[in-house]
Formats: C-alpha cells, sequence, structure tokens
C-alpha cells in the first residue's frame, strides 16, 4: 500500500555554493566543501531520489513508478509522462550569483537532448539583505542586440533586476533569460529536467582556475526576447487556504498557510501531490498513518490518496504541487 513517501535529499556542490543547507536544514554535505543545491525530488536519470520512510524504504522513483504507475502520480499524468516523474523539486543556497542563462522548452529540448524543457518557479525561502535575482530583459530585446551585449561583455545592463524577500515567487516559463543572486534561498519546482545554457558567468574560474563553458550558440536560438513587466507574482494569502501562485500546463501551485488544522480533498486531482513545508513544523494525517513535515522538508503524496489532514501548533506553510490535467 502507498503512503506519503520522504525521500533522501541528492546534494550537489556548486561554485557559487554555501553553507545554508546545513546551518538552517541540517543536511550532511560529507565531504563536499559547500552545497549549492539539495534535489529533494528527483526522476532524472542517474539522481533519482530514494525513499527513506516507511516499507518502500531503499526503492528509487523511478522503481516506484515502473510498479504502481497511475496509483503513484495519477493515471492521466502516467499517460502523458509514462515512467519519467514528471517534476524535479529542489533547495537552491546562492552564496554567489549563479551564472545567467536559459532553458530551452519541450519542443527544442526533445529534438536536442531527447529531454523534457524546463519550466520553473521559485520560492524565496529566505533572503539575505539586499538579495536580488534577474528575470528577463529591461525593454523589448531583439537577436541582433542581445548578441551584441554578450560579445562587448555588457549583458548585464539589458537584463531586469529584482530585490527579492523571503517569501516573494517568481515564474520562470522555458526561454526567459535568468539569474539567481547571491544570498538567495530558494525552493525551486521544475520540469524533470537538467539542460542549462550557460550564457554569462561573470568571468569566474574554478579551483583549477578554468572558466566554465558557456553556450552562446545553443542559447540565442532557445531565448525569448519579449517584455515581461514584472515577473514577480503577486499574491495574497489567507489562514487554511491556499492561494494559487503558479499554474501552467507543466505544474500548479499553490501556498498554503496552517493554522490549526486544515483538510485537503484531491480525490479530483488524478495526480500526485507535492507538499514542500516551507514555515514551521506540521503534521500530515491520512488513513494509513501519521508523518511530520518539517521546514525545508518535501514529501510526495501518491494519487491514491484522495484526503489528508495537515495540522500546526503554531503557524506552518506548505508549497502544494500538482500536475492540473488537460479536461
Amino acid at each position: 500500500m502507498l503512503y506519503p513517501l520522504k525521500f533522501k535529499p541528492i546534494l550537489k556542490d556548486k561554485i557559487w555554493g554555501g553553507q545554508k543547507l546545513k546551518t538552517i536544514f541540517g543536511r550532511d554535505f560529507g565531504n563536499l566543501p559547500n552545497a549549492g543545491e539539495s534535489w529533494d525530488l528527483s526522476g532524472v536519470e542517474g539522481n533519482e531520489s530514494v525513499v527513506i520512510n516507511g516499507s518502500l524504504a531503499g526503492n528509487n522513483l523511478s522503481e516506484l513508478l515502473e510498479v504502481y504507475m497511475g496509483d503513484l502520480v495519477g493515471d492521466a499524468v502516467y499517460e502523458r509522462y509514462g515512467n519519467q516523474f514528471p517534476l524535479l523539486v529542489k533547495v537552491i543556497d546562492a552564496n554567489d550569483a549563479l551564472s545567467i542563462q536559459v532553458h530551452p522548452d519541450d519542443e527544442m529540448a526533445a529534438q536536442r537532448h531527447n529531454s523534457l524543457g524546463k519550466t520553473e518557479m521559485w520560492y524565496l525561502l529566505d533572503a539575505d539583505e539586499h538579495a536580488s535575482l534577474i528575470s528577463g530583459f529591461v525593454s523589448e530585446m531583439d537577436k541582433e542586440t542581445y548578441l551584441k551585449s554578450v560579445e562587448d561583455n555588457t549583458l548585464e545592463s539589458l537584463l531586469r533586476s529584482y530585490d527579492v524577500q523571503k517569501g516573494d515567487v517568481f515564474f520562470m516559463p522555458a526561454g526567459r533569460v535568468h539569474a539567481i543572486g547571491k544570498g538567495c534561498l530558494i525552493a525551486e519546482i521544475q520540469e524533470t529536467s537538467d539542460i542549462t545554457y550557460r550564457i554569462y558567468d561573470f568571468n569566474r574560474v574554478d579551483s583549477h582556475g578554468n572558466h566554465r563553458e558557456l553556450h552562446t550558440d545553443l542559447a540565442v536560438d532557445a531565448i525569448d526576447f519579449s517584455y515581461v513587466e514584472n515577473a514577480k507574482i503577486k499574491y495574497s494569502l489567507k489562514t487554511n487556504e491556499p492561494s494559487n501562485v503558479v499554474d501552467c500546463e507543466h505544474f500548479t501551485t499553490n501556498v498554503l498557510p496552517v493554522e490549526g488544522v486544515v483538510e485537503r480533498n484531491y480525490s479530483l486531482l488524478d495526480s500526485f501531490v507535492i507538499l514542500m513545508g516551507v514555515e514551521g513544523d506540521l503534521e500530515l494525517q491520512w488513513n494509513g498513518g501519521v508523518e511530520t513535515l518539517k521546514m525545508g522538508e518535501t514529501i510526495l503524496i501518491p494519487a491514491m490518496i484522495e484526503n489528508i489532514t495537515l495540522k500546526s501548533q503554531n503557524k506552518g506553510k506548505v508549497l502544494e504541487v500538482y500536475i492540473r490535467n488537460k479536461k
């Protein structure tokens, strides 16, 4: 019988990574000097998440999909994606700025890489004072102006920067040029893809003195040059009610503040649900038992579980993620 599943985080050292995944969330880096990313729910080949709770502990996500299929992800989701789990959930600690980059959409990624594209969203778990990020251009752009700025090393002047704080949400469709800035601690929900076209990396070098590879030629055809007036998602919160922040073909995400008891009915979704704790500690109840959900933890609710109850002694908050199937 399936039940809410927790997975062992997969830690990734990055040239820009820091220590917050250890100091805030208690994650063990092992021998890594830092951890820029924690892949908390992943079906990426070679990086499949492994269950750490209950009777299925030791099984990875791909193995579960092969056995449980629609019971795990929903019949409509399984019909659409097969044995590929469609979403990747990360926590990102940017101790320094990430590269300026762009991701291909599904069509381009399929043609070039036999992969899904990478549309993503960011939820600011925390932000240092003066932290910022980049999303899109400061005005309508064209390919010629863009390429000249890359050649002249003036690309940053064409990009829109946003000051950020805890709780901010940004939606990043495939094709939008972006970069996470220094001091951002981010929960990232994205399509299952590890394809990044790096455009500019601030002339950094690694421990061996080498510059990281840039993908200028691949990136230019992937970029959406249109202007977006405000990439920051506006939303308001109401206790014990989900507030929708992203609703696209790839995933839907709600922010749900919890005080006391909240009951959630997922019977009409025909999709798995991912819950990620972003504030406080919660208790999750379902018809088969009880599980905890602490800040920074991610739980996968199988599609066959139609009702859950969330409890918080103080104030908790979760991201609630699923796939809204086409009618």
